[in-house]
């Protein structure tokens, strides 16, 4: 009866297991992998489009310095993409200690980065000391969300006067790569980033094929 009643309750346990179902939330996934960065590049870069009409109260060809503050540490990144932004408006970026400078444009980030969220259903990873081997993570539906998000918006101050000039509205941009599995194996994605990584592929054309051996060979010169 004892040995009956521990079958039920290990065949429970493993039908519990297999029908687990549960929701993953996570604000970033540190080491950067490829896909995230082009996640946060792409964002960035989106959030100051050049066809996106844009007026600050600065005269074209003007001077300007260039701040950027925040809470993370990619603003080396926007600062460089909106020193090409600005000169594509027709305004020149120099540097902080340059006379000339006749406004300043301190950029005031919100948020630069990624959100990742998932669901899973199935059966998790189980490592046990009840059994001498570990099982693999089994999905029947496994999704992970990943968006690339930028907010920010610019203070502008006349020079050397620091008088407040204006202020724009919030630049914002996202982009977003999501990746499924089905029935254990099937996986697929969704993006709208430009040429990401292709995951889990094992026999795929390089991107930069290597020279033929031909183009090594340097072909005798003509003796007349």
């Amino acid at each position: 009866m004892i040995n009956i009643f521990r079958i039920l309750i290990v065949g429970a346990v493993s039908i519990a297991l297999l029908t687990g179902c549960s929701t993953t939330h996570k604000a970033t996934q540190s080491a950067r992998t490829p896909i995230e960065q082009l996640l946060i590049s792409e964002a960035a870069i989106r959030s100051a489009s050049p066809t996106a009409e844009r007026s600050l109260p600065i005269p074209k060809g003007a001077n300007v310095i260039l701040t950027t503050s925040g809470l993370n540490t990619d603003q080396v990144l926007l600062q460089q993409v909106l020193t090409g932004w600005l000169g594509q408006q027709g305004y020149l970026v120099v540097q902080k200690d340059d006379k000339n400078a006749t406004h300043r444009i301190d950029v005031i980030v919100g948020s630069l980065g990624t959100e990742l969220s998932g669901t899973f259903i199935g059966m998790p990873p189980i490592q046990s000391t009840l059994i001498p081997f570990s099982l693999p993570e089994l999905a029947f539906y496994k999704s992970q969300y990943q968006t690339g998000y930028a907010k920010f918006y610019m203070n502008i101050f006349e020079l050397p006067s620091g008088k407040f000039a204006g202020s724009t509205s919030p630049f914002l941009a996202d982009a977003y790569y999501n990746d499924y599995t089905v029935l254990f194996i099937l996986s697929f994605n969704s993006t709208d980033l430009t040429s990401p990584p292709e995951l889990g592929s094992l026999y795929r054309k390089p991107l930069n094929p290597p020279p033929s051996q031909s183009e090594y060979e340097t072909k005798p010169a003509n003796v007349k």
